[in-house]
């Protein structure tokens, strides 16, 4: 196996986190006998469709859209944690401790929050949820894109915006190590579930199957890696999982809101 770029940047924060990550990376990498090459690009898609890609993670979003047919899919994390487990997860609607709405059609004409337009959690799970309630294509005022779920409840704590969705993953790890960062808000509702971000590569069937198995030897051999991301196995995945992400984008359509906010 001569692939060896191998990187997890969906869930960095906070630091424990990040460093958890890699040294699972570290371990998996030895129990392959492969010496690991960085990516040091800030462009997520480029690494994505490297053909020296080993393993990474996307967001299930664009792995059915932009990234289609052209990576090998290795599994998804079934986590232990808060909305998240079974291999699913979930986005959180959150507003402020001190919001006096209570539902989302009251909070019509809000203003809302995302991290980026092709995320799942953050774009599409929330604009499936907000589709019953939007009123000739819109149902924010305004719309911010943060560029990240910590910028969001950032955001949202400071009053510059009125209702966010954060990954239940992200929300959940942030509780746990940094809970300054998730005080003073409170869970508005729930999106409709979805599988967990899934693991890529550029690999083969074969190689990915070695993959998975060697991902899942590494959290069994290094149980302080696997309590501290709460991940219980890495389950084999196909794309066909991920097909309800386009049904919520259709479902979504369908009601009158096809773009989480127009004229962005």
């Amino acid at each position: 196996m001569t692939l060896a770029i191998a990187e997890l940047s969906m869930y960095t924060a906070p630091e424990v986190i990040r460093n958890a990550s890699e040294a699972w990376i570290t371990h998996t990498l030895e129990l392959l006998g492969v010496r690991r090459e960085r990516w040091h690009d800030e462009d997520l898609h480029a690494l994505f469709l490297t053909p020296d890609l080993l393993f990474t993670q996307t967001c299930g979003y664009p792995l059915m859209t932009a990234l289609r047919g052209r990576v090998r899919l290795i599994g998804r994390p079934d986590f232990d944690l808060p909305h998240s487990a079974g291999g699913e997860h979930c986005s959180l609607l959150l507003v402020r401790e001190d919001e006096q709405r209570n539902d989302l059609q009251a909070l019509r004409g809000s203003r809302g929050a995302a991290n980026n337009p092709d995320s799942n959690t953050g774009m599409n799970l929330l604009r499936h949820a907000l589709a019953p309630w939007q009123h000739g294509g819109r149902y924010f005022s305004e719309l911010h894109w943060s560029g990240s779920h910590r910028q969001s409840l950032a955001w949202l704590r400071e009053g510059r915006v009125d209702l966010i969705a954060v990954d239940s993953v992200t929300f959940a790890y942030l509780a746990l190590h940094s809970p300054d960062e998730t005080s003073g808000v409170r869970l508005l509702q729930r999106s409709a579930p979805s599988p967990t971000l899934p693991y890529i590569s550029s690999a083969d069937a074969a190689q990915a199957q070695d993959l998975r198995e060697a991902l899942n030897l590494a959290l069994d051999q290094r149980p302080d890696i696997a309590a501290t991301l709460h991940i219980r196995r890495v389950l084999p995945a196909v794309e066909a999982d991920y097909e309800v992400l386009l049904d919520y984008q259709r479902e979504a359509v369908e009601q009158g809101l096809p773009e989480l906010h127009p004229g962005r």
